[in-house]
């Protein structure tokens, strides 16, 4: 990649891990992919805390490693590691947490009380500065610990699921911090939550099985899945199948006709993704067919905050608690499911 702040070419065969990737200057990157997929140990490559087998990382002008041959120990790579937990330290104060990575790097006293004041501003944790880290809430210490990875100036910073641990309540405050320290920062952050995607990134690439197996802009990847997974994570239906001159017909054999059909040829392995909340479950096919109906058996109800998701043996659809009322859906209730051709996009798969 032209441009590119980081480079990684690594393999490390005890964990599956065969990993090429690059990273622009200024670029955050969000990594997805199911546990074991090798995410953390991308990471630690990195940061300097795994050595791989093989392989060559680059940051700017410098090498990390070049195997087996050089290793650039963690301290001296000028990158930063945000993990799920703070992890600050809990014999000092907040400020003095902040000012370790400038008196690391050997600033003044003055100079780093200077930074870290500025980045506890920054991130609106400034009225804690003379506090212990055991008197802070969940997302005040993480805060505190963004803050402390930033004022150590790193040219590379990673994040490793860095909302997992916090309470629902606090996570978008912290999120919305995260969004102001990474604009214009490279970057790399690991997450199971596609919001963290859309939120914080530029770009996104899924790991499977140790290997990058889809990479680009955000919408591209996570508003068009192609990978169970990843269609898992945005809450869709993935369907995949052939094109036809009306839409798809899926490998189950369904055959669905889609008001938007992207660049591919009849007969072309494509793809779909499906809202259950596009879906719609009647008890009898209507009179009038303006939508893709299909047959189907209930399988499961499960509630989903309030409303309910129905799953059957075709598609799942999340609906109000009076549509399975009135329709006394319960497993084994045959319906017809109906989605409209306007929610349903086939792309290449």
């Amino acid at each position: 990649m032209s441009g590119a702040a980081v480079q990684l070419r690594a393999t490390l065969a005890e964990r599956g891990v065969d990993v090429d990737l690059s990273v622009a200057d200024g670029e955050t990157v969000a990594v997805l992919g199911p546990n074991g997929a090798g995410k953390s140990t991308l990471l630690g490559m990195l940061a300097g805390l795994i050595r791989p087998d093989t392989g060559r990382a680059t940051l700017g002008d410098d090498v990390l490693f070049d195997l087996p041959g050089s290793w650039t120990p963690p301290h001296r790579r000028g990158v930063a590691l945000l993990a799920q937990e703070p992890l600050l330290f809990p014999h000092l104060t907040v400020r003095q947490n902040v000012e370790f990575g400038p008196r690391a790097a050997r600033a003044s006293r003055a100079d780093a009380r200077s930074v870290a004041d500025g980045w506890l501003r920054r991130v609106g944790v400034d009225g804690f500065a003379a506090r212990r880290p055991d008197e802070l809430s969940g997302g005040q210490a993480q805060r505190v610990a963004v803050a402390r990875a930033l004022a150590a100036e790193p040219r590379l910073l990673l994040l490793d699921e860095p909302l997992s641990a916090l309470d629902v309540a606090v996570t978008g405050d912290v999120r919305q911090t995260l969004a102001r320290a990474l604009d214009g920062r490279t970057a790399v952050i690991v997450s199971h939550d596609a919001l963290d995607a859309y939120l914080l990134a530029d770009r996104v690439i899924v790991l499977h099985d140790g290997r990058i197996v889809d990479d680009g802009p955000v919408r591209d990847v996570l508003d068009r899945p192609r990978r169970a997974f990843t269609a898992e994570l945005t809450g869709v239906t993935l369907l995949t199948g052939r094109r036809t001159a009306s839409g798809i017909v899926t490998d189950d054999g369904l055959s669905l006709a889609a008001t938007v059909v992207e660049a591919a040829a009849p007969g072309d392995r494509v793809a779909a993704a499906v809202r259950p909340s596009s879906v719609r479950v009647l008890a009898a096919e209507p009179g009038t067919a303006t939508a893709n109906l299909i047959s189907a058996v209930v399988t499961g109800l499960e509630p989903r905050a309030d409303l309910v998701l129905v799953r059957t043996d075709a598609l799942p659809a999340l609906v109000a608690p009076s549509i399975v009322a009135d329709l006394a859906l319960a497993p084994g209730t045959p319906v017809t499911l109906a989605v409209s051709p306007d929610d349903l996009r086939v792309y290449p798969a």
